[in-house]
């Protein structure tokens, strides 16, 4: 496990003690991230069984974790594959801006002649 990753298992000297609350469950995180970074990261996961919880009116919350988690699962991926197609559509045009400029240097060029 490297070192910028969450774990409630102590880690090397370089890690902080996080004290959060996640759907009423107080955590003791260890991380180099900042509590502020922490914090934002527990607050989202609360907010999330929070709401499915109240939407599935689901009390187990192992159930209420596991759809938090897919959920969240589900933007990620989402992001990564949005992420994925815009850094094709840039290289793409990079291309077609590449070819554009090659034409127009070699009519420049040959102009010159």
């Amino acid at each position: 496990m490297n070192s910028s990753q969450i774990s409630e298992r102590p880690m090397d000297n370089q890690t902080q003690s996080h004290k959060v609350v996640i759907y009423n469950q107080t955590y003791n995180l260890r991380s180099d991230h900042s509590s502020e970074y922490i914090q934002e990261l527990a607050a989202h996961v609360d907010r999330r069984m929070n709401e499915i919880a109240s939407a599935t009116m689901t009390v187990d919350s192992l159930r209420v974790a596991i759809l938090a988690a897919l959920q969240i699962a589900d933007e990620l991926y989402s992001s990564r594959r949005e992420l994925r197609e815009t850094e094709e559509h840039i290289a793409e045009r990079s291309e077609k801006y590449a070819e554009l400029l090659d034409q127009f240097l070699r009519s420049d060029g040959a102009e010159a002649n």
